[in-house]
This record gives C-alpha cells, sequence and structure tokens, in this order.
C-alpha cells in the first residue's frame, strides 16, 4: 500500500503555462512516460487591459509633449524680453516712500515690439532717441540707444533723487555752501549763506535749471564726493550701465556721460518712485515767497512743452557745448505714459520729442499671448 501510494504521487501531471502570439494561454500537462497535454485557453480580458494602458501612455505622452512646447515658447519670450515673459502688462506704481525709496527697479525695457513691427523712418535730428511705453515697458523707437554721451542737465534727474535720499525730508534745511554760487551758467540765484529748503531748491533745479541748486544740494547735505560717489552707486544699483557722473550739474566734463536708454531708465524710475520730483518737475511757474533766511525766487519752467504739448508732464531740458541741446519728455493721453528723450538735436530737441510722442500715441501695444504676441489696433 505504501509503494502504490508513492507511485501514483510520481505520475502526477505538473502544468506549466505558456502565453501564445495570440493572446491565449497555452496550458501544457506533462506526465511521467506519456505524451504531453495541451489545452488553448481565451483570455478575452488581456486585450482590453492592454489597450487602456496603451491609450493611458498616450495621453501621458501628449500632455508631456505640451508642456514642454509651453515651456519652450516661455523661454523664448523670457530671451526676447529679458525678463519674466508674462511681465509684458501694465506695471502698478507701488507707494513708494521718496525720503528712503530702496527699490532697485531695473526697467527692463522689452524689444519685442521693435522685433516684430519694422521701425519707421521719422525725420530726428538728434544723434540719439529713445521712446518707450511705460506701462508696458515696451521700446517703441530708437536711435544710437547705448552711446554714452555728455547729458549736460538730465544729470540733475539723479542729483534729486539722491539729495532726496539723503535729506529723508524735502523740509530738511540746507545752507547754502559759498562754492555753490560761483558755477556757471544756469542759475536759480542763491546767494552764500541763505537757507532753504530741500524742496525749494529743487524747484530752482527743474524749473530753472539751477546749477547753483544742483552744487547747494550736492555740498549742503553730505560732502560733495560723497554725494558724486552715491550718484553712481545708485545708477549702478539700478541697472544704469552706460552712466557716470562726475559733478551734479551736468557741465561738461571727460568721464561724465549717459547713454538715450540709461536717461529715460532713470526718468521711468524717478516717475514710479519719487511722484513728489515727478510732481516738482510738471510745474509751469512758481514763486517761492521770500523767509527771514532767504529772499524771494520767483520761476518759469524751461520745459516750454509744458505749455505747448497736449498732455505733457515734464521731465527736464539740458544744453551744453558737449551734449548739444537735449530733451527729455514725459507725457499722457488716455491712460498711456510715455517718455523720450532727443540728445545732441540743438535747435531741434523739442520738435523731434513732440514728433515721437505722436508717433508713439498712434500705435497701440498689447499682450496677446500666445496668439498675436503684440497687436496694433487701428
Amino acid at each position: 500500500m505504501q509503494h502504490s501510494s508513492r507511485r501514483s504521487t510520481s505520475t502526477t501531471a505538473a502544468v506549466k503555462p505558456r502565453r501564445t502570439l495570440w493572446g491565449k494561454i497555452r496550458a501544457v500537462s506533462e506526465t511521467q512516460g506519456g505524451p504531453a497535454v495541451t489545452a488553448n485557453i481565451e483570455l478575452t480580458g488581456i486585450p482590453r487591459t492592454r489597450a487602456r494602458r496603451r491609450r493611458r501612455r498616450e495621453r501621458i505622452a501628449f500632455a508631456l509633449i505640451v508642456l514642454v512646447a509651453l515651456a519652450l515658447v516661455a523661454g523664448a519670450t523670457a530671451l526676447v524680453t529679458k525678463h519674466t515673459p508674462f511681465a509684458l502688462a501694465a506695471h502698478d506704481a507701488p507707494a513708494a516712500n521718496p525720503a528712503a525709496a530702496t527699490n532697485l527697479d531695473r526697467f527692463d525695457f522689452s524689444q519685442l515690439w521693435l522685433g516684430l513691427h519694422k521701425q519707421p523712418d521719422l525725420a530726428i535730428h538728434g544723434q540719439a532717441a529713445y521712446l518707450v511705453d511705460v506701462d508696458t515697458r515696451t521700446v517703441l523707437w530708437e536711435k544710437d540707444p547705448d552711446t554714452s554721451r555728455a547729458p549736460a542737465s538730465l544729470t540733475k534727474l539723479m542729483t534729486a533723487i539722491v539729495a532726496v535720499d539723503d535729506a529723508g525730508s524735502l523740509d530738511r534745511v540746507v545752507t547754502v555752501d559759498p562754492a555753490a554760487t560761483q558755477v556757471e551758467p544756469s542759475h536759480m540765484g542763491v546767494t552764500a549763506g541763505e537757507k532753504l529748503t530741500v524742496r525749494d531748491l529743487l524747484y530752482g533745479l527743474f524749473l530753472d535749471s539751477g546749477n547753483d541748486a544742483a552744487e547747494a544740494l550736492a555740498r549742503g547735505i553730505v560732502p560733495r564726493d560723497r554725494f558724486i560717489r552715491q550718484m553712481n552707486q545708485k545708477a549702478k544699483l539700478i541697472g544704469l550701465t552706460n552712466t557716470h557722473y562726475v559733478n551734479p550739474s551736468g557741465l561738461d566734463a571727460p568721464g561724465h556721460g549717459m547713454s538715450a536708454h540709461d536717461i529715460v531708465h532713470l526718468a521711468a524710475y524717478l516717475d514710479t518712485y519719487y511722484p513728489d520730483l515727478a510732481a516738482i518737475a510738471a510745474t509751469k511757474d512758481i514763486t517761492i515767497p521770500a523767509t527771514a533766511t532767504h529772499k524771494a525766487f520767483p520761476m518759469e519752467n524751461l520745459n516750454r512743452m509744458l505749455w505747448t504739448y497736449p498732455g505733457a508732464t515734464g521731465l527736464k531740458t539740458g544744453l551744453t557745448d558737449n551734449a548739444g541741446g537735449c530733451w527729455l519728455a514725459t507725457a499722457t493721453r488716455n491712460g498711456r505714459h510715455l517718455i523720450v528723450v532727443v540728445l545732441n538735436a540743438t535747435g531741434h530737441s523739442a520738435d523731434d520729442a513732440a514728433l515721437l510722442l505722436n508717433y508713439g500715441f498712434t500705435i497701440h501695444p498689447a499682450l496677446d499671448f500666445p496668439l498675436g504676441w503684440f497687436r496694433s489696433p487701428a
């Protein structure tokens, strides 16, 4: 009985499943000493499972392709604009304390409009010019924007910014240094020893383009050499790459220069983060009344575009032998804000600035991603 039981166990069939090409399982039964017996078992659920998995893989692959394509488009946008690809929308001006501005906005103006639209051949006399839409931070027209040139009194924008940073308040009183009264030729008319507020001197700086006011600010708050050093430090911090200052007034001097791009950048920075300075620059005329510490100062703005150009809001004029006639203009129409500078266009600088502003207001760059990028509605 024991022998019979062991024999029966040894002859039990061993079944080995093998997969076939037709989605079946071939069951092979092998017995000791006998032929193999096969059976084909149809597994109808396996093809459906494989089809579902295949469709899932295809959907995942498609989604990955779309994501990669979007990443490539975004990367190309960043390369063209030199900043975040979707930062071409309007930028709201943050509330800033002009006495202690710490925002180092580099105003990376986009070249995308010029890349997609041929620049018109405008009759500009200036050796350099630069026109931007401040809201979209888009360049609309340019001529030799990066060459450093004598900027004349356009220098005074940085003088005003550093003076406000150092003073901490527009009401801080400054005593006029005797050396400030020796600067030629433009004058506010201060006298050595007079005491004026920073605000008073800023009116003289912008409206009269007073070189004496510039020197009084540069000498009356911190030492002059430190003030000039701060002007250059501020320029570097906010990204003015073709700018170097030697004096606070803009008088011709070796090594003193700014590019058209840097001047517009600085103007946008002042308009955005120093609204008190922008308001002073937009003033047509004012009389600072006499006090116990200084005489009266009647002033009328040298920027004639405030009277002649609709929507003009500033900003500064300049003229020296090396710089020629320079005009930095800001204007607003229908909620749009443009800035233009024209350099070395003696006798034509205001007309050039007006021509460029007129052109700028006729086009309307608008973000239309991803189908049209920019469009200019009629």
